[in-house]
């Protein structure tokens, strides 16, 4: 074609043709040697006819019928039985390793004899030149040397392809879930699995014998020695007695990174309980070091699913209720970070380091908050709230940037002791700061806008998220810094407070001396959590031991308290959402999860 041809505009015009009917198989129900076929036949013209008829009549219509199917029809078919075989064997790497070369070598020889045969069809032979050895001697000389490249190219694609990654994930999980099963099924409530033992005719009568030889010692041993004290006293326990609350360890989340940490918070995914995120963080000499937010999951307790680093050390951390797969984190440098536990990046989404009202000290505690707790799924607001050291309550916003706005500062109030004549001349002098440094806070859980915000102070604010009058009103009991409020979420107007000050108060919303004191061990209080499920039970750590208050028991001493961290001291607690555990965090790193026995919840 010429430059004039490929230039020139062709329209190409496409029409439906007419439908060509390949095959056309009418459905017959009446067999045609059958002796009803002729009166079938004819009465089915006769309709076809009626039909043909009403075609021009404005009244005919055409509609589908269903018809009644067919009678089902069962068969049978008696075939051999099907055997089948099991047939394993070794193999290594060597033996992946050759076969791999193997593959890949077959076809370069066949291409290099190919070629080969090519130029010597072409090329006059080599006798004449007398080049007869010259050219086997080159290929032997090349062909090595590129076998032994392309021996190390596959063996490193091997190691590094995302395949073998992602088998070696599915393998482990499958090898932990072997390990931990019996661990895991208590966890979960369901029966543990026991692997039965296969034995042959033989085995079995000498099991038998062996038992029967050993029932006889067992009784020979009964009737000669008397039945022990200990004995005597087992069977006199009363049923309150032996029914008395325990705890049972399961297992510790913990791997080599989190070695000469300390846990310093824990939050349960909204939407998936068994995904656990923590934060550690190291204090040695006063220095900030490195901290690390982990999110551990039930498929391996031996190494967590994600791992963040961070440059300081992480005091707090939660997940969001409206976007599960967003983790906030907030440092002992102020900062605050935001993940996408989905990736499996450890670059922050997110970050305050860029925002000028960032916080200058540690961030104690965050949280996302449910604006509208009625609203549906998709009108859900959140917000991210966080509590610092620099006497600051923030609200974050998220955006292109994470940015914030105080909410509230947190001053400092004067004490109520009387002045000396010698301080009457020190009058004028201001404190070094004005703000009281914030510890943590909790919101009220059915009034957003409700919140208690502990100080360093010793001191607990009631205030409010709108109105001219932020702090409600102040709650001063405790005589040390408070570590922790926690709402009651079954009865809403009492909530607990933990200090330093070695004692738990238990507060009515509109009284602000408080009601109970709890003291057992003088040590510092650092956590408490209400129970999910009841109005009466609270779990609390200090130093050396976890304890558990049952009010309807006992307002005086704990129902269960023991030592669950032998190696260190215990630094926070939550009560796990889908089981009867508790999760303990210890100043070594480690997560246990314990099982609570004997527990009853009381009636709310």
């Amino acid at each position: 074609l010429t430059e004039a041809e490929l230039e020139q505009r062709v329209e190409i015009f496409l029409s439906e043709t007419d439908t060509l009917w390949m095959l056309d198989l009418p459905t017959a129900v009446v067999s045609t040697e059958a002796e009803e076929a002729g009166r079938v036949l004819e009465r089915n013209k006769i309709y076809v006819e009626i039909c043909n008829a009403k075609i021009d009549s404005e009244y005919f219509e055409e509609k589908m019928v269903q018809t009644i199917s067919g009678a089902a029809k069962t068969k049978e078919v008696q075939c051999e039985a099907i055997t089948v075989a099991e047939k394993g064997m070794m193999v290594t790497s060597w033996d992946f390793d050759n076969s791999l070369d193997a593959s890949e070598t077959e076809p370069a020889k066949t291409e290099e004899l190919t070629a080969t045969a090519e130029k010597s069809s072409k090329s006059p032979p080599a006798e004449e030149h007398g080049q007869a050895g010259a050219v086997p001697a080159a290929r032997e000389s090349a062909v090595p040397a590129r076998s032994h490249e392309e021996r190390q190219c596959p063996s490193e694609a091997i190691l590094t392809s995302e395949n073998l990654k992602r088998d070696l994930v599915v393998m482990e999980r499958i090898l932990m879930e072997n390990i931990f099963q019996p661990k895991l099924a208590v966890y979960r409530q369901i029966p543990v699995l026991i692997e039965p033992v296969v034995t042959s005719d033989t085995d079995r009568e000498e099991d038998e014998e062996e038992e029967d030889e050993e029932e006889k010692k067992d009784k020979k041993k009964q009737e000669e020695t008397p039945v022990k004290p200990s004995a005597v006293s087992d069977l006199n326990q009363s049923p309150a007695e032996a029914a008395a609350p325990s705890l049972e360890q399961l297992w510790c989340y913990r791997c080599d990174l989190t070695k000469g940490h300390s846990v310093s918070s824990m939050a349960c995914n909204k939407l998936n309980p068994d995904l656990l995120a923590v934060g550690y963080r190291e204090f040695v000499s006063q220095d900030h070091k490195e901290g690390l937010a982990c999110c551990w999951s039930l498929k391996n307790p031996m190494w967590p699913e994600r791992i963040f680093r961070c440059e300081h050390g992480v005091t707090a951390v939660d997940f969001s209720l409206a976007s599960p797969n967003l983790l906030a984190v907030g440092m002992a440098n102020g900062r605050v970070a935001i993940y996408d536990v989905r990736s499996r990046s450890d670059a922050a989404l997110l970050d305050s380091s860029a925002s000028l009202n960032k916080h200058t000290g540690p961030v104690w505690q965050l949280r996302w908050v449910q604006q509208d707790r009625g609203a549906a799924g998709g009108d859900r607001k959140e917000r991210l709230m966080s509590i610092s050291g620099d006497g600051r309550m923030t609200q974050w916003f998220i955006q292109q940037r994470l940015d914030c706005f105080d909410l509230m500062t947190i001053k400092r109030t004067q004490s109520g002791k009387k002045k000396l004549r010698g301080e009457i001349e020190r009058k004028s002098e201001a404190p070094v700061s004005q703000q009281a440094a914030g510890m943590c806070f909790d919101f009220h859980p059915e009034d957003t806008d409700i919140f208690l915000a502990g100080t360093e102070e010793g001191h607990i604010h009631c205030c409010s998220c709108s109105g001219k009058e932020q702090i409600l009103g102040t709650y001063r009991g405790h005589k040390g810094p408070v570590y922790k409020v926690a709402w009651n979420p079954s009865s809403t107007d009492m909530f607990l407070s933990c200090s330093a000050d070695w004692s738990i108060l238990l507060w009515h919303r509109d009284s602000h001396s408080p009601l109970l004191t709890f003291t057992s061990v003088t040590a510092f209080v650092h956590d408490i959590k209400w129970a999910p499920k009841s109005a009466f039970i609270f779990a609390a750590v200090n130093e050396r031991r976890v304890e558990l208050w049952d009010l309807s028991v006992s307002i005086f001493n704990p129902v269960l308290s023991c030592a669950a961290s032998p190696g260190g001291n215990l630094s926070s607690i939550l009560f796990a959402q889908n089981a009867e555990c508790l999760l303990l965090g210890d100043s070594c790193g480690q997560v246990g999860v314990w099982q609570l026995h004997n527990l009853a919840a009381a009636s709310t």
